[in-house]
């Protein structure tokens, strides 16, 4: 691993960063909210031109009502008249994933009051949508109203999110983008080209092997998702990965209990006295044994053995139920599996999305300010951590 991250330092110089990382055989997962993004926006593509001249109305629409105070007094007049909620209409912004079908959604929802303001403009006149327009957007907005949400369930922070891409991706796939008996041409076509391209997007044999690795640690899911065939190839991966973990490392209770005394600098006949010894128990008399025992099992017992029988174990044992936090169950259950323990730490701890790092992008652009340009690196680091982990 460290030759490996030292031939990544040298690189990071070129222009070329992400080859680097794929040269070295780590495997590359994409954000997942850009890729929904693109997915959406060529899934549009199976009618440009009507598509594209609704969206383009709807933004035109926004803009108009957003840039006048007038238009909005009256819009607020209208939803009052028509029973309509108090809401301002949402603009479609290219760098903000699901805004689109938000400025769709909240078009539609207004209508009725949109056309009672324009109606008594003859200047803004020709952006009253047409029954073919409000077709088109009810159309698009069907499609991908299913879709909205999966974006900001993934991009969290402070839970696991990798080893849900691969069940989200087949929730996706087979229910939400299925077409429908009341589905439209149009809709039906928006969800074929939105699953297409994100069935291309994680197409690739490194991503999948590390999306179903993933899932299989997570156990919430332990692999119950994957076909019998699958399953047994990954199985004999994350075998072999438990056999390439190291351990982690067991202090001697005597040796650091003798070094603590020699460190303090105190004698063994300067030490305070010993409690009084209790009456002892059977448990205290067959402890020691016990732990001799346990040392010469795993002296004899391979390592190969006690991977495979871990691994069957997990597996075996009823999943947690879907709102339970994976890192608190293995925090609970690290002493059961030891090498399973220290595999799921380094898969549970991807990032289904690059928000966090967008985050991190956007606390030291409000720190490091025109006003206080001269800040220090050092000083500019500690105070993006201080923001972040207050």
């Amino acid at each position: 691993m460290r030759t490996s991250w030292s031939a990544l330092q040298q690189t990071m110089d070129g222009p070329n960063i992400v080859a680097a990382i794929r040269n070295l055989g780590w495997p590359w997962l994409s954000c997942f909210g850009h890729n929904l993004h693109l997915a959406v926006s060529h899934g549009l593509d199976s009618d440009k031109e009507r598509t594209a001249r609704a969206i383009g109305l709807c933004k035109s629409l926004v803009n108009t009502f957003n840039l006048s105070f007038f238009k909005k007094r009256d819009l607020r007049k209208a939803q009052n008249e028509a029973n309509l909620p108090q809401h301002n209409l949402i603009l479609d912004v290219v760098t903000r994933w699901g805004t689109k079908q938000k400025m769709i959604e909240r078009v539609l929802e207004q209508l009725p009051a949109i056309r009672r303001v324009l109606v008594q403009d003859r200047k803004h006149s020709h952006l009253t949508p047409t029954w073919q327009d409000v077709a088109v957007l009810e159309s698009i907005n069907a499609a991908l109203k299913p879709l909205a949400d999966f974006t900001d369930v993934l991009s969290g922070e402070t839970y696991v999110t990798v080893s849900s891409v691969k069940p989200v991706l087949e929730l996706i796939k087979g229910d939400l983008l299925s077409p429908g008996p009341d589905d439209s041409t149009m809709t039906a076509s928006i969800k074929q080209n939105v699953c297409k391209i994100l069935t291309e997007k994680y197409s690739s044999p490194g991503i999948q092997n590390l999306l179903i690795k993933a899932t299989i640690l997570d156990p919430r899911y332990r692999g119950s998702m994957e076909e019998a065939g699958s399953l047994d190839d990954v199985k004999h991966q994350l075998v072999q990965e438990l056999l390439d973990l190291k351990g982690p490392e067991v202090r001697e209770e005597g040796a650091s209990g003798e070094g603590s005394s020699q460190a303090a600098g105190g004698n063994k006949h300067e030490s305070t006295a010993d409690p009084p010894t209790k009456k002892k128990r059977l448990s205290d008399l067959l402890q020691n044994r016990r732990a001799e025992l346990t040392v010469q099992t795993q002296a004899t017992y391979p390592k190969r053995e006690q991977a495979d029988a871990e691994l069957t174990k997990f597996l075996q044992e009823d999943a947690i139920d879907a709102s339970c936090d994976p890192l608190m169950w293995w925090c609970d259950n690290q002493r059961r599996y030891p090498l399973m323990a220290n595999l799921a730490k380094k898969y549970m701890c991807i990032c289904a999305t690059s928000t966090s790092s967008e985050r991190m992008f956007s606390t030291a652009g409000n720190i490091a300010t025109p006003e206080r340009s001269c800040l220090k690196p050092h000083k500019l680091n500690m105070l993006v951590f201080l923001a972040r982990n207050l």
